[in-house]
């Protein structure tokens, strides 16, 4: 699509903070007069025909964990690997490309997409994602056909989850007049199966691998219209939820485990954008409907065989941004959402964790509403400096809730420096205040919650947060980028919860240019979270607290080399190191460690590429992993009497990746 200027002109003062002096736009000039058809390029190239480059490999890998094909993207054996990114285009305005990358690994995408420049264009996109828990969960429950069945003996089991999404979609465009119309539609299904870990009490709590096997359809269609200073578009979105697993039965006991529910939702939005001199107005308004209505399990006190639930979704948006001088840039915004619940409300008896009360009660439909306004200014010192500041709130209501209303406000300024030579500042600190309404334990669970637990996301809070960015150029072969943060969150009100927590890290990126043909990197990463929580034995005052520590770093280093064999060989290295570790200690009479999950990852990456020609390439690559966690709270399948768990589903091995590609280089 052929955008006019003011709309490019409207995206920048939006999210830009660069200063516009005078209106020199190409499109204020006088071409009424001027006769173009019999203008051209001669010093242009031509770019017609085919271009890019296709890559051809096979990969294996030797491991006995099949946790290693969340880093090598493929299990254990042999496979192949397509990358590809392949243009072509015509001189008459066709064109059209093709892009893979990793086709055929555990992660893969593909992309395809012809049309004719300004005119219309189609699409065709696949993807698909897959993610490694364990391959040795121990169970002896074993899913077929809706039922879990018993083993006598203890078995293994593979938890893990592969999702594979196909899409498809159209656009067109066309200009009359001074107006510029786009329309599109697009269609995408994503089918997800596999096994996660679950569990149920029957009678007692047991473990076992939950089946997924669900598809999710999803639509969406709109139409925009721009002018000279103006857009607006109409959206509609469509997506429906279709779980293939029922409810789970044991042989001697129906329905033991409820299934996802199948539902649907659809959402129509009206948005527009608005330039008006040096300022810019946009807006965006939404309704949709949730829809969910899937059969629900029989039990004795329940009337309902459909849940009959709705729920419809109001949104709004109002941004206006403004350029008042030179210097100065003024922005706000205000944010509405509102979901209302419409869903049945029936009578039936109420399950608590010590049985069913015999009690018949309502179910409560709960909304939520939230209005949420912002406020800034950017006023540019000189060249080298440049001072920012906003206020945020947000106002939440929560019906049926421990507290009803939240309010939280948050003040923050931020300072950019360029005045010490190849070297740049980014200073940004903030304070957040949060309060609302009384709270209270709600009647729906006073019963078995003490009325003076406070849930973090609910209490009192206050928040104090800095953040530091440091990027300097030493020299012309070295860049050096340096970023801490610094947050701390205080519940003073709390005396049963989270009562306070601390948060710090920094990140530092080295980029080095030695000589023409060799460079490296390095990079250092390191984070603090400490937390502390009060509870109560006795379901009175606090009578025990919890510290916890969590500490992660990160750390690696690379190089590659181009300058062997007549260039025509290249050699390349790359190191990471990755370590998290959190501890927890309980006092209650006396400090009592709970032992701690702890987990590290070195990784190392060897490869070779050579030049064959001008046009093909050979590349040879080695990646090894050594990868080792411990989780004291994970136990034995039966090593505490009325609990089946998977088993202790720890990592420790060693893994190894060869890798083998030929690629070609098309002109």
């Amino acid at each position: 699509m052929k955008y006019p200027l003011n709309l490019i002109t409207l995206a920048l003062i939006s999210a830009s903070t660069s200063v516009i002096a005078a209106d020199f736009s190409v499109n204020k000039a006088n071409t009424t007069r001027v006769n173009t058809d019999k203008y051209q390029c001669k010093r242009c190239a031509d770019t017609s025909g085919y271009r890019g480059n296709v890559e051809l490999g096979a990969v294996y890998n030797d491991s006995d964990d099949i946790h290693s094909a969340n880093a090598f993207n493929s299990e254990d054996g042999s496979n192949a690997v397509l990358n590809a990114d392949v243009q072509y285009r015509a001189k008459e305005g066709y064109q059209a490309k093709a892009q893979a990358i990793n086709l055929g690994l555990a992660n893969s995408s593909a992309h395809l997409e012809a049309g004719k420049v300004g005119s219309y264009q189609a699409e065709l996109d696949y993807r698909q994602l897959s993610q490694y828990q364990h391959g040795d969960a121990k169970s002896n429950l074993w899913y077929a056909d809706g039922t879990l069945t018993s083993s006598a003996a203890v078995q293994t089991q593979e938890l893990s989850l592969k999702r594979q999404q196909i899409g498809m979609g159209l656009s067109a465009q066309q200009q009359f007049g001074e107006q510029d119309y786009q329309v599109f539609a697009r269609y995408s299904q994503e089918d997800k199966t596999g096994y996660k870990a679950s569990s149920f009490v029957s009678p007692r709590p047991t473990n076992f691998g939950l089946p997924v096997d669900a598809k999710t359809d999803k639509l969406s269609s709109g139409l925009s219209i721009s002018g000279q200073n103006w857009l607006t578009s109409l959206n509609y979105q469509y997506s429906e939820y279709d779980n293939q697993i029922d409810s789970l039965s044991l042989t001697h006991l129906d329905d033991v485990y409820a299934p996802a529910p199948d539902n649907s939702a659809y959402q129509i939005s009206l948005a527009g954008q608005y330039l008006l001199n040096r300022t810019a107005i946009s807006t965006q308004l939404s309704q949709g409907r949730m829809i969910q209505d899937a059969a629900v399990i029989q039990t004795t006190g329940t009337p309902i065989k459909n849940w009959d639930g709705q729920v419809d979704t109001t949104d709004g948006k109002l941004a206006i941004t403004s350029m008042l001088n030179n210097r100065l840039r003024v922005s706000g915004s205000v944010n509405y959402a509102k979901r209302d619940n419409k869903s049945s409300s029936w009578e039936f008896a109420q399950f608590e964790s010590d049985g069913i009360s015999g009690a018949f009660k309502q179910n409560v439909l709960i909304d939520t509403e939230k209005l949420a306004y912002k406020i800034n200014a950017s006023y540019r010192i000189n060249s080298d400096y440049r001072l920012q500041a906003g206020f945020d709130h947000k106002a939440l209501e929560r019906s049926y809730s421990d507290r009803e209303q939240t309010n939280e406000s948050t003040v923050w300024t931020k300072l950019n420096i360029k005045s010490i030579a190849n070297s740049k500042f980014k200073l940004k600190a903030s304070f957040s205040q949060r309060d609302g309404s009384q709270y209270q334990a709600s009647s729906l669970t006073s019963s078995i919650e003490n009325p003076l637990l406070r849930k973090f996301y609910l209490a009192d809070r206050d928040r104090t947060a800095f953040e530091a960015k440091f990027n300097h150029a030493p020299a012309d072969w070295i860049n050096v980028n340096l970023t801490g943060r610094y947050a701390e969150d205080d519940y003073s009100d709390t005396t049963l919860g989270l009562t306070s927590s601390e948060d710090y890290s920094y990140n530092l990126n080295i980029d080095m240019q030695f000589a023409e043909k060799l460079s490296g990197y390095a990079f250092a990463g390191q984070q603090w979270i400490a937390s502390k929580q009060n509870g109560s034995q006795s379901f009175s005052a606090a009578d025990w607290s919890v510290n916890v520590d969590d500490e992660f770093i990160n750390l690696g280093a690379g190089m590659d080399y181009s300058g062997l064999m007549q260039d025509k060989l290249s050699l390349g290295l790359d190191y990471l190191f990755a370590n998290s570790n959190s501890d927890k200690q309980v006092v209650y009479t006396t400090t009592q460690p709970q032992g701690d999950y702890y987990s590290y990852r070195h990784s190392a990456e060897l490869y070779a590429k050579y030049k064959v020609s001008e046009q093909l390439g050979v590349k040879l690559g080695y990646q090894y992993e050594r990868y080792y966690d411990t989780d004291n709270a994970q136990v034995d399948v039966d090593a505490i009497n009325g609990l089946t768990t998977f088993g202790k589903l720890n990592h420790n091995y060693n893994a190894h990746q060869v890798m083998l590609s030929f690629s070609y280089q098309l002109r």
